[in-house]
């Protein structure tokens, strides 16, 4: 912990600032009653009140815009990276110290999704990316490339089971196979972040990419009409062997008594040297800039919720990867609702996924690439037309 460097900061902020009796809290219902515990400690501490607001997650971005633009709003929000980059360019939220916290613990892909312009302007407590998980009483070890992978699901595909069957219309779970190719959504570079006006949708990689993905359809491995809900049911009941999904769903297959295990996406080979490469989101905590009490707000999250405890507790409130790589380890001593192995899966998972780009510009995507997945599974569009009309949906809104 680096009280030294927080207690400075209080010391600035209280010379230019009157602070109110709390802090206001917007969480959605995880991580709600995790928050109240925490902040009934933060108050025997420091004598300030946690006030924890309980927020639909859908709503709490757009509320949070409208609220802060009016010098309202609470001083903290949980929520997700790709909000970031609308908020700072509204001016909305307070940069956090690299040096308040132990980076070098911390997963470098939850550090750079909450990154603009070189600055830290959340604290990553999970990362989630997405594994394939395998019924093992359909297939006890898992296929280590995609041919393999179409061939055992094959075997199982029936009129009552699927050898694998995953949403693939939404491009959230379908990016794996694209990008694995080499297609990209924005080119990103270290230094100057992405590059909106550089969309990599219709290279020659996701083109291929596309075409593995229609050929899980034309090959009657994923049949028409699936989406989230029906995959995951049959799952649940037993009825699927394989499923591309994420850790939030490893609990529920636990109470359902499924005896599954998760492969890595990275680890799939899709060709010689090319593997598939999954999103990283990243969950964290945000400090309205507009905030009066910011410098408590900072001593909150640095030494009460980015430490080892304040994370693994965040884990079990939320079972979500953990952002510190040293929390991992904590899980393996004393558990958790997600076996250790599960978890370990889908860190390596994320490990080599790629962060959803931050920027407002990610949000003229999804529409055109869900519009053109589903065009290109049902055959009416071929990838290289779908793909190529992707690119020219996005650069015509970008103007």
């Amino acid at each position: 912990m680096k009280k030294f460097l927080v207690l400075s900061l209080l010391v600035v902020f209280a010379v230019a600032s009157v602070f109110s009796a709390s802090i206001v809290i917007w969480a959605s219902e995880a991580q709600v009653d995790f928050m109240r515990n925490i902040g009934e400690r933060f108050t025997r501490d420091m004598g300030i009140n946690v006030e924890v607001q309980q927020v639909n997650f859908g709503d709490i971005n757009s509320n949070f815009i409208t609220a802060s633009q009016q010098g309202e709003g609470p001083d903290i929000i949980i929520g997700a990276h790709d909000w970031v980059g609308e908020l700072v360019a509204n001016g909305l939220l307070e940069p956090i110290p690299f040096t308040a916290i132990e980076t070098e613990l911390f997963a470098q892909a939850g550090l750079d999704a909450f990154t603009v312009n070189g600055r830290l302007y959340g604290m990553p407590y999970a990362i989630e990316s997405i594994g394939i998980y395998y019924n093992k009483d359909y297939v006890p070890e898992p296929p280590k490339t995609i041919q393999e992978l179409m061939a055992i699901a094959k075997d199982y595909t029936t009129s009552s089971t699927r050898g694998f069957i995953y949403d693939a219309t939404n491009f959230y779970f379908s990016y794996p196979f694209i990008s694995g190719f080499g297609g990209y959504i924005f080119d990103w570079n270290a230094r100057t972040g992405y590059n909106a006006n550089n969309v990599g949708l219709n290279n020659q990689g996701a083109v291929k990419g596309a075409q593995l993905i229609k050929s899980f359809y034309d090959e009657g491995l994923v049949p028409q009409g699936v989406n989230y809900d029906i995959m995951n049911s049959m799952f649940v009941q037993g009825t699927a062997a394989m499923i591309v999904n994420g850790p939030w769903a490893a609990t529920e297959y636990v109470n359902a008594g499924i005896d599954f295990g998760v492969l890595p996406l990275t680890e799939l080979e899709l060709e010689p040297g090319k593997n598939a490469i999954p999103f990283v989101g990243v969950q964290g905590l945000m400090i309205n800039s507009k905030s009066n009490n910011k410098a408590f707000a900072m001593e909150f999250i640095i030494n009460y919720l980015a430490t080892a405890e304040g994370i693994y507790n965040f884990y079990l409130a939320d079972p979500r990867l953990p952002s510190r790589e040293d929390v991992a380890q904590i899980i393996e001593t004393q558990g958790g609702p997600v076996p250790a192995d599960v978890v370990q899966a889908f860190i390596i998972s994320a490990a080599g996924g790629h962060p959803m780009p931050n920027i407002p510009e990610m949000q003229l995507v999804w529409e055109p690439m869900a519009d053109a997945l589903r065009l290109i599974t049902t055959g009416e569009r071929t990838p290289q037309q779908a793909m190529a009309d992707v690119v020219a949906r996005i650069t015509e809104s970008l103007k």
